[in-house]
């Protein structure tokens, strides 16, 4: 069965959205592994829009389960990473731009800037894990560049308008999952799953982890954190294997 690590992201859009101290990711985090989360996770974006420097910092010293810090493969995140020491780094493509994360990281057109920016991280015992799209050219990538785990991104999945391209998509997530295992790498998946199309994707054998954020954000304006975090738990319990 699957564990579920929590992105804390979209409580410190809230934040930022009135410039005050409140809510506190920080707070958010410690309700997180109360109610069963197996990790957090924050990115750090270049613009700072919602985690900043200060938040990471203390979840460096504060969170008990996992910590997962999504960032570029960028000098500056680079130096952070190896500075604050997260359980894990999560490297993604990041357009300044974007609302979300677009689309999984190329990282066989981007192997030999990645191939030092790993070494640099796991230098230090840093986990290094790469959000990819689910294409076998770039999980194979992931291996040769001695990745630990790659995250599938699950977000054309997530955002199929029809049945059709849904089960097209899932599919590509399964065998991208399976390929994953067969050479050796952690399998994680995560980006726009919620409490409805979570359950084919928990069913999925060959996946390690889930990310999940914003839909667990969003219930918990209804429900409370903890609730939020309780029922997507209660969903992974049910549909896992």
């Amino acid at each position: 069965m699957q564990s579920l690590m929590v992105n804390i992201d979209h409580v410190a859009t809230l934040r930022e959205a009135r410039g005050i101290d409140y809510p506190d990711p920080v707070h958010a985090a410690s309700i997180a592994e109360m109610a069963g989360a197996s990790g957090i996770i924050v990115h750090l974006r270049e613009d700072r829009r919602h985690i900043k420097d200060r938040d990471l910092r203390i979840l460096r010293e504060t969170v008990k389960t996992k910590l997962n810090l999504e960032m570029a493969a960028t000098e500056e995140m680079v130096g952070i990473a190896r500075k604050i020491k997260p359980d894990m780094v999560t490297l993604v493509p990041e357009k300044r731009e974007e609302l979300t994360t677009e689309g999984g990281l190329d990282a066989k057109s981007q192997s030999e800037r990645l191939k030092g920016v790993i070494e640099r991280l796991k230098d230090k015992g840093i986990r290094v894990s790469l959000f990819i799209d689910p294409e076998e050219e770039q999980i194979i990538e992931a291996h040769k560049l001695k990745a630990d785990m790659i995250e599938i991104h699950t977000g054309r999945y997530s955002d199929a308008v029809t049945e059709a391209i849904r089960e097209r998509e899932l599919k590509k997530v399964v065998n991208a999952a399976r390929r994953g295992k067969e050479l050796g790498l952690g399998v994680n998946a995560g980006h726009g799953l919620n409490y409805h199309n979570l359950p084919p994707i928990v069913m999925i054998k060959d996946i390690d982890e889930l990310s999940i954020g914003h839909s667990i954000i969003a219930r918990a304006v209804f429900v409370g954190l903890d609730r939020a975090i309780r029922d997507m738990l209660d969903i992974i319990k049910s549909y896992g294997t």
